[in-house]
């Protein structure tokens, strides 16, 4: 049923009528009787020009916004049957959304579509046994986080708060837990997925669909939409204790700094309990001239960390240092990726956000510093890109690599760093310079690999990359992942994200 007012109905349908192309021969008025009809008492239909309707459609990033002229609020699987089947009898384009945080070019190719908003569907129930639990397909990260700390439990989840927990899965999914219990996508039971032709299946690893479950593992974008699905979880150790150091450097430092980063990774061997993130920024409260290094480190169950990990990094003497300790719920505050932080900033308008990364096993110092040049000059020189930043991840990997690499679409488990050149530009007319930075620093560092191969974190992708660098260079993951292309979405009606042509690439 779809809820709103008459009078409000009324001058929606006039404004989206005159706003839409697409939608001039298929009207507001039939999308609301063919399909507002067939869907359940709590799903809603949202039209431009309402509240409701900007808050479903609000971005991240503006790189990547899928031009959305309907949201279909969706309450329960079959409302998601429903539209998928309604788009796909009227052509229509349709995405599914729960965070909004996907940037990738590639979702620009909607045009005038239907937004399915999957909010609702964020329920969370444990199993009996407390080894699993079910998560509707809508759930956010820190939904996740919060539901299972209350009962003593954990999950390999994102690491930041307001995106939603299935985006980052579907592509792999790397988080702090991953050097015990390996991606989000390994933790995968069973997935309850709605395909292209409007069906509804349930995807286990032994089931008659197992073929469907290994591509909703690393590349499930493309392959349907997950109404809910089945979870491995784990007992909170430790009392769910966490450290947190954040120190601050100026640029004379960096080579010091990487190289104990390279001791720590241990050359893919980093400790379990042990991770970081570094960044390159400007801070000019720090330095008004050159750009700053952050270093953030984490360290599981001590509320002190260890002087092996500490020590180096405060002998290296930081401009600033910052320091926690607690549960495990509070590192998305300490690291600023909680909700009502900057992280989480959406809206109609902003800032365009692209992402240009690349996978290593080490720091290659002299590519890191050609780097950091390189980002120091384009940041003084061009004052719209000065907010950007260049990422640095390093997770254990030990969990990740304990996975059969041939047992899900995820293709890259040998890398241990994501490194990920985060380009904020204010205006589309900054785009090209934004995007010539981007591949510019991307190329530096792949430079340094001294490798052919340039392997790229899906989740990340600008849209700009082979699908080779995403999906896997080796032949039968090309082969494997377009022929179920051409089984489960032979149309490609899921081609908005990092699309896989059924034909193979």
């Amino acid at each position: 049923m779809v809820t709103r007012s008459l009078k409000f109905w009324a001058s929606s349908l006039l404004y989206a009528t005159l706003l839409r192309e697409c939608h001039a021969q298929q009207s507001d008025a039939n999308i609301g009787s063919e399909l507002g009809g067939k869907l359940s008492s709590d799903a809603s239909i949202y039209f431009p020009g309402s509240a409701l309707f900007n808050n479903a459609t609000a971005r991240w990033s503006q790189f990547g916004k899928p031009n959305i002229s309907v949201v279909v609020e969706v309450a329960n699987k079959y409302d998601v049957v429903e539209t998928v089947k309604y788009a796909t009898a009227h052509n229509v384009s349709f995405i599914a959304i729960n965070g909004g945080h996907g940037n990738i070019d590639t979702l620009e190719n909607v045009h005038n579509g239907i937004e399915i908003w999957m909010h609702k569907l964020n329920s969370v129930q444990i199993s009996a046994k407390g080894d699993t639990a079910t998560f509707g397909g809508g759930v956010l990260s820190h939904q996740v986080i919060e539901s299972l700390w209350a009962s003593g439990k954990q999950t390999v989840t994102g690491v930041c708060d307001c995106t939603g927990f299935l985006g980052p899965a579907l592509g792999g999914g790397h988080g702090y837990l991953q050097g015990r219990h390996g991606l989000i996508a390994d933790n995968f039971v069973s997935l309850e997925v709605v395909t292209a032709d409007g069906a509804i299946r349930t995807v286990t690893d032994k089931g008659p669909e197992s073929d469907l479950f290994w591509a909703m593992k690393g590349a499930g974008h493309n392959f349907g939409i997950v109404t809910s699905f089945t979870q491995k979880i784990y007992d909170v150790p430790n009392n769910g204790v966490w450290s947190f150091v954040k120190h601050t450097y100026t640029q004379d430092k960096l080579e010091l700094l990487f190289q104990y980063l390279n001791i720590l990774g241990n050359n893919g061997r980093q400790r379990v309990d042990v991770m970081y993130w570094a960044t390159i920024n400007r801070n000019t409260d720090v330095d008004p001239v050159n750009p700053v290094i952050d270093i953030f480190v984490l360290q599981e169950g001590v509320e002190t960390m260890d002087a092996e990990v500490s020590l180096s990094l405060l002998n290296f003497a930081p401009a600033v240092t910052v320091t926690h300790s607690g549960p495990y719920v509070n590192i998305s505050t300490w690291t600023e990726f909680n909700i009502g932080s900057r992280a989480c900033d959406k809206g109609d308008e902003g800032p365009q956000i692209a992402r240009f990364p690349i996978n290593l096993k080490s720091y290659n110092l002299e590519a890191l510093r050609s780097a950091f040049n390189t980002f120091a000059q384009v940041t003084a020189n061009n004052s719209a890109l000065t907010h950007s930043t260049i990422m640095l991840e390093g997770y254990s990997n030990q969990g990740v690599q304990a996975v059969d690499e041939a047992s899900t679409a995820y293709p890259h488990r040998d890398d241990t760093i994501l490194v990920s050149s985060v380009i904020i530009s204010m205006t589309a007319a900054d785009r090209p310079a934004a995007m010539a930075f981007g591949d510019n620093l991307r190329d530096i560092f792949h430079t340094g690999t001294g490798e052919a191969e340039k392997h790229v974190y899906v989740n990340y992708a600008s849209g700009d990359e082979s699908l080779e660098s995403i999906y896997g260079y080796e032949p039968w993951r090309k082969n494997k992942l377009s022929t179920l292309k051409a089984k489960y979405d032979p149309e490609n009606r899921f081609g908005f994200y990092a699309p896989i042509p059924a034909a193979g690439f």
